[in-house]
């Protein structure tokens, strides 16, 4: 769906009657022309021309917003349209400023306070039916942003639960080899003593056998030793 821009340039004379050079309304007038015209920076130079002989001329800041945002200078045009609606009186003329910075918001996608832009339009001009289309677009945008950024920010908490089970799993695989590698560890150990008992042990008994045999060797010795004594 298609915003409706609602961008006019305003044809009200500004008073000036400086004999013998160009007024504040030739220049309007000028730059009125160039820009039905499509001739924008001409438009823009004639509009700055009129403000430099009544920089409170709100009819030039106007126009000279309108043909800057045809430029694609939407902030430019945004500090005209703002300095101007701080100095208009008129209602309608204010309707229109405040709708026009409304489409600059709208445009950079900065919906709240698109909004509140259009609805002082509305206030100003309540019987304006593009100012009541344009916010009506504007809130349904809003709500659907908004909608975007819940569903965003859920799948970003999912992705991060994601995330935060993935590491957990992790870390407790790690514990659990961790706890192997240490299980596994003890186990050699226990073998290995195993083992080296088991030697100590064998040491041991073919030591005692040793031992035994020695005695038993010394005890016939002996023995030999008193027989041949009694022979």
């Amino acid at each position: 769906m298609l915003q409706k821009l609602y961008i006019v340039a305003a044809f009200a004379l500004a008073a000036g009657t400086t004999y013998g050079q160009k007024t504040v309304r030739d220049y309007l007038r000028s730059g009125n022309k160039l820009y039905q015209d499509s001739l924008f920076v001409k438009a823009e130079v004639d509009y700055r021309k009129a403000l430099e002989q009544d920089p409170n001329s709100t009819d030039a800041m106007y126009n000279l917003g309108n043909s800057l945002l045809m430029q694609q200078k939407a902030k430019e045009a945004m500090e005209q349209f703002e300095a101007a609606s701080r100095i208009e009186k008129d209602k309608s003329k204010l309707a229109q400023i405040y709708h026009n910075m409304g489409v600059i918001l709208q445009s950079s996608k900065q919906y709240p306070q698109c909004i509140e832009a259009y609805k002082q339009a509305l206030r100003n001009n309540p019987k304006d039916d593009e100012t009541r289309y344009n916010l009506a677009l504007a809130q349904k945008l809003l709500k659907d942003q908004q909608q975007q950024q819940d569903q965003q920010q859920n799948q970003e908490q999912k992705q991060d639960q994601k995330q935060d089970d993935k590491q957990q799993n992790k870390e407790q695989q790690d514990q659990q080899n961790k706890n192997q590698q240490q299980n596994q560890q003890q186990q050699q150990n226990k073998d290995q003593m195993s083992k080296e008992n088991a030697e100590q042990l064998l040491n041991a008994v073919m030591q005692d056998e040793k031992n035994v045999q020695d005695k038993v060797k010394k005890g016939i010795q002996v023995q030999g030793r008193k027989l041949e004594k009694d022979w």
